[in-house]
């Protein structure tokens, strides 16, 4: 029979086992939320599949590899979005709505910022075109053709990182715009309360889906691997009434549909 001490001793390691394995769920659902659970990353589309990022509801019945051998555009690379002095834009998937390609040639000497327009409230953001040039001439391209009006933004994450995740007009983590392109602007890559960046399924499957951060993202949270391409300057207010409210704790790798719906109205851009 167990003495009481080695009673107490055998009940701290248990504790103690128990406070790592919690860690390790932590760990695992930080990983999975960003690079391949149904209800993590983002998914760049039916036919291409990534988990989205913020967002998550649909499966990738594709892989990425698959769709860049159908596109006779040679495929970029995590390294670099630009060839040449041209963005490397690869067909993929079924586009949510009909858009044309981005223009290959960016206008890298212009100054973009972007009014998103939601039923909760404005967004301002100052595009930053002089680091992620292809990433804004995409973002730009699309709302321009009108591809963000009149769509949901379908996770938030109130817990470990801070993030409302928008640009998928299906709503279910499946949108996208027909194409993907590689990272930009990762080296030092942070995500501070005010950054606007791409949702990603890793290397280069960019697509439309992209997340505002409300909140001061915790060191380590998030590795480097999804492009800042924008900068908030007036709103934040906006998103962080929206996360007073809270998900529906729908997704299970954390987070889920915000409790107040939000819609993207439209995006405007404006080019000086």
């Amino acid at each position: 029979m167990a003495t009481k001490r080695e009673r107490q001793r055998q009940l701290a390691r248990q504790a103690y086992e128990r406070r790592l394995e919690r860690q390790a769920q932590r760990a695992r659902r930080t990983r999975q939320w960003w690079i391949g659970s149904v209800a993590a990353v983002l998914v760049i589309g039916v036919g291409i599949g990534a988990s989205f990022l913020a967002g998550a509801f649909s499966p990738a019945p594709k892989s990425t590899a698959a769709s860049s051998k159908a596109s006779p555009s040679p495929s970029p690379t995590a390294a670099s979005a630009m060839v040449d002095g041209k963005c490397v834009y690869t067909k993929a998937g079924t586009a949510s709505r009909k858009v044309s390609l981005p223009p290959a040639t960016p206008d890298t000497k212009a100054t973009y910022t972007a009014t998103i327009t939601t039923n909760r409230g404005t967004i301002d953001i100052d595009l930053l075109n002089s680091k992620a040039p292809c990433t804004v001439n995409s973002f730009v391209s699309l709302a321009d053709q009108g591809f963000f009006n009149n769509t949901p933004c379908p996770r938030l994450v109130t817990t470990g990182f801070y993030v409302l995740q928008c640009g998928d007009p299906a709503g279910n983590g499946s949108g996208n715009p027909g194409y993907e392109f590689a990272s930009e602007n990762l080296t030092g890559a942070t995500y501070p309360a005010d950054t606007v960046a791409m949702a990603n399924g890793g290397g280069a499957t960019n697509g439309s889906q992209f997340f505002l951060v409300y909140k001061n993202t915790p060191s380590g949270a998030l590795a480097p691997s999804y492009t800042p391409f924008g900068t908030i300057t007036s709103g934040l207010s906006v998103l962080q009434a929206i996360a007073a409210k809270g998900d529906d704790n729908s997704n299970t790798a954390g987070g889920g549909k915000p409790n107040e719906s939000v819609q993207i109205e439209s995006v405007t851009i404006s080019k000086t």
